[in-house]
């Protein structure tokens, strides 16, 4: 069996190369994002498996299904880069990665504190000698009431993680999680948003919930909220944050991810010109902080991703059973 991998980093190939050997499957692996220029690359591979960079929209599936591809994965969780309806009506059968959801539920946690005590005001002062205090005074986590959207499995961990400050939970979700009523206060959207002092999203992108957070969700909350994004950018309307930003409603955001971010993420861009305004807007305030969407990047869940990704392929096309599998 021939797969090819899109998207390929370095920190990936040797478990590449040891499932290409457990398998006995031949691999072949490029860094380029997929798209409908480079999609020849697939020829002779049944499978195919990608990040979340490239768009794979009904032109790519239809070139991809043209040269015999029946199998994609993705290695990542989210899967809203790709058009699952229209690859199920190909007869191209998705799947997509798990893994632990310890590290971004850690991520998290820190983007929280570090937007609670002004780290990258800090950080950027000590860096030119500037040690004063005016303007860092923090708050403590003892005294807020977070709310956490979507208790899933990682805002599960998040709240987890988060009952250990002594701090008041508040969580919103389509589903009750019975592992962690115990430790938080179920609420409406609504409820969550005027009650919370940080407010904090875990959720898949859907149809439904894109732009969740929009000018009319932010006029509901509390003057001074902290803002935490480390799940999909589109969640957020990112000209709804650059005026809460600017008005000083929200008093900080943390965003591991962000609308429009495509292109810009994973590359070095020092000599480049980029001509995402809102993005680069929000980026240089004092109380932004914007990474490059690596609350995945950890070395456990980097080995189980590519591990779906190859594996998940594999299972399909032999008639085993693949827990990841997408079903539209």
């Amino acid at each position: 069996m021939k797969i090819m991998v899109y998207e390929s980093r370095a920190d990936e190939l040797s478990e590449l190369r040891a499932q290409e050997a457990k398998l006995g499957i031949e691999l072949k692996i490029t860094e380029h994002v997929p798209s409908l220029e480079n999609a020849g690359l697939a020829a002779g591979c049944e499978g195919i498996s990608i990040m979340g960079q490239g768009q794979i929209n009904k032109p790519l599936l239809d070139a991809w299904h043209n040269l015999g591809v029946r199998y994609l994965s993705t290695r990542t969780i989210g899967c809203n880069h790709i058009d699952l309806e229209y690859a199920g009506s190909l007869g191209i059968r998705v799947c997509n990665a798990a893994y632990a959801p310890n590290g971004v539920a850690d991520f998290t946690v820190m983007m929280i504190l570090m937007c609670l005590r002004h780290y990258k005001q800090a950080l950027w002062r000590g860096q030119v000698n500037d040690f004063s205090l005016n303007g860092l005074q923090g708050r403590e986590m003892k005294d807020l009431t977070i709310g956490v959207v979507g208790s899933g499995k990682i805002g599960s961990q998040v709240i987890r993680n988060l009952s250990g400050f002594g701090c008041r939970l508040l969580a919103y979700g389509l589903y009750r999680n019975p592992s962690i009523e115990t430790l938080v206060e179920y609420v409406d959207f609504d409820d969550l948003l005027s009650r919370s002092d940080v407010i904090t999203l875990h959720m898949p992108l859907l149809d439904s919930n894109r732009h969740i957070i929009n000018r009319q969700t932010i006029a509901k909350m509390r003057s001074g909220v902290i803002l935490i994004n480390c799940s999909r950018g589109e969640l957020m309307d990112i000209e709804a944050l650059v005026e809460g930003i600017e008005s000083q409603k929200i008093g900080a955001l943390g965003m591991d991810t962000s609308e429009g971010e495509e292109g810009i993420i994973h590359e070095d861009h020092r000599t480049d010109i980029l001509s995402n305004r809102n993005w680069f807007y929000l980026h240089q305030f004092r109380n932004v902080i914007m990474t490059q969407h690596m609350a995945f990047y950890t070395d456990a869940a980097v080995k189980s991703m590519v591990e779906c990704g190859i594996q998940g392929i594999w299972q399909m096309a032999h008639g085993v059973s693949c827990e990841t599998e997408l079903k539209r």
